[in-house]
């Protein structure tokens, strides 16, 4: 297993040095290329939805070639920005690196953008070119107002070209360095001015090569791509660690529980990434039916899970990968290596239940802003309250600690980003000129350089204490209530002259509590009983003291995160 420090993961690097690039590290062509050098028929790209459709690398690379010989032919020119929307599809990722190849800028843009959104970004972010999944092509640019050159279908569609159908005669793309933006993320933007992160091709390079000083993957390994693809987590840590060292990435287009399922165990997957929320559905799932086996069975399951969870921390042997097999077959999950939960913080709990039935689970922390990974829990040496050890060549310091420890996180490195397109003012407020990126979440690290968050600097409740109180640590005390689909802690009003807040949930129960009970005030009760209980547990000035029931799901991003701005919308002050 890789260890801090230890370059041996990309040392390979050293027989393509001078040959194929001259700088420290790669561009994206060539970090592809050089897998394709290396593992030409080892499998690439997959999907098995809604057909199978499968890529080795070498025929990966032809695709990808033709993408950019026919984007070339049309007049495309080093530099032009080059959006990608769609459904993650190996379509999907030849058009996204077809456009490297061609020595332009992808912008990858998020399906579920509402027509005007999209249109917003796409006029913002000067794009010339869109490839986009068949369902949307004709919506987006009607009256020609973008100024859009083409838009090519990621799917057959008649009157428009197929991304796998695309030629052109055989010509050589700007050859970008390390420093040329390769890919602008919008990370907001659909009101007020958009914020477009520029990823530059060290800052993507590295970071994926870098998060190998921790995590071991080979070749032979199969990545699911299950999170939509257009966000940096799953573009970076599926797709782009995939890639880099010759592996498969598998392309699942819903997120759907028994299709995820099917899809893991027909792939033989062995890296699984995803968010918090899916992670605690599967273990809750699984926990679950162990319990309705009888006490006495979940008892001696439970009492084998510390047994086994203990030897494998102190000693690295894991007995569990056997002993519940049985387990992690519910699950699908009896081929899985890696499991690596991002994009949220993620109860202590479940981390050490995944871990204790034989499965290498981490997690790991980042922004879109850090390409994104700056932290991973090794498996050989993960600590379940912590999101992990900052990566090779990733500096971090707190600013204005508290008495605590906790301050707002900064991090320096070669995955810091360029800064926000078109928006200096933006990029000002949370890049100094010597590149320390103010990431605006706050945490402290211990004595081993553990890191450990607190929660967002801006959604901090301020009580009448004077205290404060991040939202995310009380979510965290709910995510395992089965009858709680969704929790977003805010601050309301409590004292007008001194501003100071109280502390309040806004939940939406789940389906089975909303059946089980008889009417809505049952279901407000059950509530209030959870948030009791919780309450025990809590610091005095943490305590939350105004609990409303939503009838409606509340609003997420794509990336399954609750958008608590729309929340205080729905809910007023």
């Amino acid at each position: 297993m890789s260890k801090k420090g230890d370059a041996t993961a990309w040392s390979f690097l050293d027989d393509y040095r001078g040959k194929l690039f001259e700088e420290e590290w790669p561009n994206v062509r060539t970090m592809f290329h050089i897998s394709v050098l290396r593992y030409p028929d080892n499998d690439c790209f997959k999907a098995f939805s809604p057909k199978k459709i499968s890529f080795s690398y070498k025929e990966a690379e032809e695709r990808i070639r033709a993408v950019s010989n026919y984007l070339l032919s049309q007049g495309a020119r080093e530099g032009d920005k080059i959006a990608v929307s769609g459904k993650n599809s190996p379509e999907w990722a030849i058009a996204y690196l077809g456009i490297i190849y061609a020595g332009c800028i992808v912008v990858p843009l998020d399906i579920l953008l509402k027509d005007n959104e999209m249109e917003t970004l796409l006029r913002f972010g000067d794009v010339s070119r869109l490839f986009i999944d068949a369902d949307r092509i004709e919506n987006i640019d009607r009256d020609g107002s973008l100024g859009l050159v083409e838009k090519i279908s990621l799917e057959p569609k008649e009157g428009y070209r197929y991304v796998l159908d695309l030629e052109g005669e055989e010509r050589e793309g700007y050859e970008a360095k390390s420093d040329d933006v390769v890919a602008i993320l919008f990370t907001s933007g659909t009101t007020g001015t958009p914020k477009g992160v520029m990823l530059t091709n060290e800052n993507l390079v590295a970071d994926c090569y870098l998060a190998q000083g921790y995590i071991d993957f080979r070749p032979d390994d199969v990545f699911y791509a299950i999170l939509p693809i257009h966000h940096s987590y799953t573009m970076l840590a599926v797709m782009f660690e995939s890639f880099s060292v010759g592996a498969c990435t598998v392309f699942g287009k819903k997120l759907v529980m028994s299709q995820m399922l099917k899809e893991l165990r027909e792939a033989h997957v062995t890296q699984f990434l995803a968010v918090p929320m899916l992670f605690n559905k599967m273990i809750a799932a699984l926990m679950k039916g162990v319990r309705e086996k009888g006490v006495l069975v979940y008892a001696l399951i439970r009492a084998l899970m510390e047994l086994s969870g203990a030897i494998k921390k102190l000693t690295g042997v894991n007995l569990g990968k056997k002993m519940f097999s049985f387990l992690l077959k519910k699950l699908s999950m009896e081929n899985i290596r890696t499991c690596i939960c991002g994009g949220g913080p993620l109860p202590s709990s479940t981390f050490k239940k995944f871990n204790q039935i034989g499965v290498n689970f981490v997690q790991g922390y980042g922004l879109t802003e850090t390409s994104p990974v700056t932290h991973l829990n090794p498996p050989y040496a993960y600590k379940e309250s912590s999101v992990g050890k900052s990566l090779p060549q990733c500096q971090v310091k707190i600013v204005d600690p508290d008495d605590e420890g906790n301050g707002v996180i900064y991090i320096k490195g070669p995955m810091v980003m360029k800064g926000y397109y078109k928006n200096e003012e933006a990029t000002k407020e949370v890049l100094s000129p010597d590149g320390w990126l103010n990431t605006g979440d706050v945490g402290h690290q211990d004595q081993n350089g553990y890191l450990y968050l607190t929660g967002r600097a801006k959604s901090v409740i301020v009580t009448d204490g004077g205290k404060n109180v991040f939202p995310e640590e009380i979510e965290d005390h709910f995510q395992l209530y089965d009858e709680i689909e969704q929790i977003c802690i805010l601050g309301y009003i409590i004292d007008k002259a001194t501003k100071a807040e109280g502390i309040r949930a806004v939940i939406y129960p789940s389906e089975s509590i909303r059946k089980e009970c008889a009417d809505s005030a049952a279901v407000r009760t059950r509530m209030e009983e959870i948030v009791s209980l919780v309450n025990r547990d809590l610091q005095s000035y943490k305590k939350i003291t105004r609990v409303d029931i939503s009838d409606s799901p509340l609003p997420m991003t794509s990336t399954k995160k609750i958008k608590r701005n729309e929340v205080l919308e729905m809910v007023g002050q």
